[in-house]
């Protein structure tokens, strides 16, 4: 049976920023900054490479910025190197030391200065517990940066990410990561264990498909206490793909009888409301207009393509005019993100691109041009996209960000990626 998988959107406004820093004065241009080592402790050398190599990294993500490929090494209390580091061009540049206190946590020391006049901007400390998840304190750092300066908000660095990720055939584990993949930990494993879907803003707790019991089975577990609790099962099919904005309700695809229809669920009481009926598959709704509607995936245009429908209930809207096969989305507001299967190509590998349309206009914009990318996720800024690329039999994360119309890719090394959420 044909699974589809439906995300939902943050709100868009796409707006110019303004990249004025007063410390440089310069309007309309992007800072030029550099990343300095400045750790004299003992501390292990590749973590810290990659510590360095994420911050430059977390930086240029932002597009906030224009950043020094490289990273310098610099006394941490003394200006020696900044003159010639401005005369390179650099107008901002961050000191880090990473140090380890007894009890073995991380700590890493960020002062950013101006290079041209070598003046302390800030200084702020940041601590860890365990050093393996070094990549926050460099996402944190990064955006206190980018905050400073005055440019749009990048928090959601900080969030984690939430995916399965295939291993064997019929085995799949649920993992967090950052959004790099650089932190990565399993959190579900033995068998197949499919679609996590955070159960609220705080992402203290997940729902997730087993298809280990007879019937597929939806489970919700805390992260803090590992407790996990049984929400549901059914025939053929029983996925979450969405959560209300108070987390007390789910919207779940469930095939009792072999027909995927959607369903709002109850969290407290475990009552089920049906919401679609269509002789064929409606699969993988999601919330929007604050939870008084749904948009959801329907073959009932004879290809996969996105409809609405009131909760409520009333008649379903044709959303998405545009490709013969649009199988994944998100939405929030007036846009709507989504997959579109546009050609084969003469070896049988199909092309997937993302696109973005407005509900109330004719507006459309292609984001990507080439490959299988496919479940675009919006961050919460609303200009960040989330979303999978699958090259060469392999998975990677990619981000997109739209006011910059730059996209990044991190690949997952090991398995492959099959849906994601943050």
């Amino acid at each position: 049976m044909r699974q589809l998988f439906l995300l939902l959107i943050t709100t868009l406004q796409l707006l110019a920023y303004d990249a004025t820093i007063e410390i440089v004065k310069q309007i309309d241009k992007k800072p030029h900054i550099t990343v300095a080592d400045s750790t004299t402790a003992p501390v292990n050398a590749i973590m810290k490479k990659k510590f360095l190599k994420l911050l430059i990294g977390d930086l240029k993500v932002t597009t906030h910025f224009n950043v020094s490929d490289s990273y310098a090494t610099l006394s941490y209390e003394s200006n020696d190197g900044l003159a010639q580091l401005a005369k390179e061009g650099a107008e901002l540049v961050v000191k880090t030391k990473i140090e380890k206190d007894p009890t073995g946590k991380l700590i890493v020391s960020a002062k950013l200065l101006n290079a041209k006049n070598m003046t302390p901007l800030y200084e702020k400390f940041y601590t860890i517990s365990k050093a393996d998840r070094y990549p926050f304190l460099a996402h944190r750092v990064a955006i206190d940066i980018n905050d400073f300066t005055g440019a749009p908000p990048v928090n959601w660095m900080k969030k984690y990410v939430i995916f399965a990720r295939y291993t064997r055939p019929g085995k799949s584990d649920i993992m967090v990561s950052d959004y790099t993949l650089t932190f990565k930990k399993k959190i579900v494993t033995g068998g197949l264990n499919l679609f996590p879907k955070w159960a609220n803003k705080a992402q203290d707790a997940f729902y997730y498909t087993s298809f280990n019991p007879a019937n597929p089975t939806l489970y919700r577990v805390d992260i803090y206490t590992g407790v996990k609790r049984k929400i549901a099962s059914s025939p053929g099919m029983m996925v979450c793909s969405d959560v209300s904005e108070d987390g007390r309700k789910l919207l779940v695809t469930m095939a009792p009888n072999d027909q995927p229809d959607i369903y709002l669920l109850d969290v407290a009481t475990g009552a089920k409301k049906r919401i679609t009926r269509y002789k064929g598959i409606d699969v993988s709704g999601n919330f929007v207009d604050h939870d008084q509607n749904m948009v959801f995936i329907s073959e009932r245009l004879g290809y996969p393509n996105i409809f609405a429908k009131p909760l409520s209930g009333g008649s379903v809207e044709q959303m998405v005019y545009h490709g013969k096969n649009n199988s994944s989305c998100s939405t929030f507001g007036k846009y709507i993100v989504y997959s579109s299967r546009e050609k084969f190509s003469s070896f049988g590998n199909s092309t997937f691109n993302l696109y973005l349309i407005s509900t109330q206009t004719d507006y459309i914009r292609k984001l990507t041009t080439s490959g299988k990318n496919l479940f675009p996720r919006f961050g919460e800024d609303g200009e960040t996209i989330l979303f999978i690329k699958y090259i060469d039999g392999k998975s990677a994360l990619g981000v997109l960000r739209l006011n910059a119309n730059k996209s990044f890719l991190f690949p997952l090394r090991a398995g492959r990626i099959q849906s994601i959420d943050w």
